[in-house]
């Protein structure tokens, strides 16, 4: 090789090499002004939304100085004072007025009284399972093993969520 080959071979490196850094610096100018530009809009965004507030609350302001007028001039309405506040329960049961004669009767919850009126069913079926629930969980005497239990109404009718759920988990597996 001669020497002017080697100094031109050396030149395309330089070359090369001073296009590669200025590259890079482009590349970072680059990344710098599109940071530049993501911050801009991100402010744009919070100031618009500023913007969108301080509409809402000018416009509630104003719509309280047109109920205030409103207030004053149409409805008359005033702040309770102490005094209209109600203590308790008895209180309000006391500002009640008795049914009147045509009103229709009040509406009833169904619920057993005693152990008596619980009716006896020859077999209950789960409606999860399609299987006959026994009845010795659906006894009062049954023992607490400290499961939980779901009270279906109101009175000794109860039955123990570990009986419907191993069911369940028998029907799953299947």
């Amino acid at each position: 090789m001669t020497a002017p080959s080697r100094i031109r071979r050396i030149g395309w490196f330089a070359a090369l090499g001073i296009c590669l850094a200025l590259y890079a610096m482009l590349h970072i100018k680059v990344t710098s002004v599109h940071a530049d530009v993501v911050r801009a809009e991100q402010q744009i965004v919070q100031l618009e939304e500023q913007k969108l507030l301080l509409e809402t609350e000018l416009l509630t302001r104003a719509n309280q100085v047109q109920l205030a007028a409103w207030n004053r001039v149409d409805f008359g309405f005033q702040a309770p004072a102490a005094d209209q506040f109600i203590e308790g329960p008895r209180q309000l049961a006391s500002y009640g007025a008795p049914p009147s004669v045509d009103a229709p009767a009040p509406i009833r919850l169904a619920g057993m009284r005693s152990v008596e009126d619980v009716p006896e069913f020859p077999q209950i079926v789960s409606r999860l399972t399609g299987r006959p629930i026994d009845a010795n969980l659906l006894e009062e005497e049954a023992e607490d093993d400290g499961r939980l239990a779901v009270t279906v109404a109101p009175g000794p009718l109860r039955m123990p969520i570990a009986g419907v759920s191993g069911a369940v988990a028998e029907a799953t597996i299947r």
